[in-house]
């Protein structure tokens, strides 16, 4: 039959390792470049987010007391599940994001989204040896410096390289045993597919959470949740930047606000810079003895 009409998805949230509707019941048309529907997209509410949060908050003990060895094979599986999704990535992104100038295309974005979790899934058992240090004291004492994650962190991908601006935020955050809620409001399809990629890569559920829809109405409440510990944002427009710094300094959240950031440049993003601001580290004494 010529006249039947394909059924349009509808690329949901993404929290506690499943794939809900938005509670409120609000959806959004995604529309390609040429207009025609692509799918829809649901969009999140204040409720989403906080059901998001307390995902997180539960997933936290498992995942920061997992070996970082195992942190790393899971990232590097998340690796191997974004390359066999690789097309669909591609033609999603082809279809709903139109790049930055000079910003990568969609092949280019998919490509290093997954050069990326290959990157922080190496970095998941050695960043402790690069941050973390033995301190020279004058007693009879081992002074060591050791980095731990600092609890559940806040995302704020910002409105265009979706695939790409998402991972290398999450990656970093994630390889040391933090857990992440993340608000994009760039190609909701993308950033629900990529849940089906935490889905399906041995991530415990709630560890990565993923809300679509819109950072003016989300961000605020975000920042000013009680349990979230942290905030990362990118490429957020001024007005967006003062609610973060407005809602973080009520309980003073660790944050991290970058800007004009080369997401291509695998060099300035691979680096444990990315990894550092969300680590506390502890320092332990202990006696030597005769």
């Amino acid at each position: 039959m010529t006249d039947r009409l394909a059924v349009a998805k509808t690329y949901k949230l993404f929290i506690a390792g499943a794939f809900p509707r938005s509670e409120s019941g609000r959806s959004e048309v995604i529309a390609g470049a040429d207009g025609r529907v692509v799918g829809h997209s649901c969009r999140a509410s204040r409720k989403d987010l906080r059901d998001a949060v307390v995902a997180a908050r539960k997933a936290l003990g498992g995942w920061s007391n997992a070996t970082p060895y195992l942190r790393g094979q899971i990232l590097y599986r998340m690796a191997e599940m974004l390359e066999g999704k690789r097309a669909e990535f591609e033609s999603l992104l082809a279809q709903t994001e139109r790049p930055p100038a000079g910003g990568p295309d969609a092949r280019a974005q998919v490509t290093l989204a997954v050069d990326r979790l290959v990157a922080f899934a190496g970095w998941a058992d050695k960043y402790h040896h690069v941050l973390g240090c033995q301190n020279g004291v004058s007693a009879p004492y081992w002074n060591i410096t050791v980095p731990e994650p600092t609890g559940v962190i806040g995302v704020v991908c910002p409105p265009s390289v979706a695939l790409l601006a998402l991972v290398s935020l999450a990656a970093p955050i994630v390889c040391t045993g933090n857990t992440v809620v993340a608000i994009s409001p760039a190609s909701p399809a993308v950033v629900s597919v990529f849940g089906e990629v935490c889905a399906t890569s041995d991530l415990p559920g709630g560890v990565v959470n993923l809300l679509t829809g819109s950072t003016a109405e989300l961000v605020p409440h975000l920042a000013k949740h009680r349990d979230v510990d942290g905030i990362c944002a990118a490429d957020c427009p001024p007005e967006l930047e003062r609610e973060i710094r407005l809602g973080t300094a009520d309980n003073m959240k660790r944050t991290s606000l970058r800007r004009a950031v080369d997401w291509a440049d695998a060099q300035a993003c691979h680096g444990p810079g990315w990894i550092e601001p969300f680590v506390e580290f502890k320092t332990v004494w202990h006696p030597i003895g005769a």
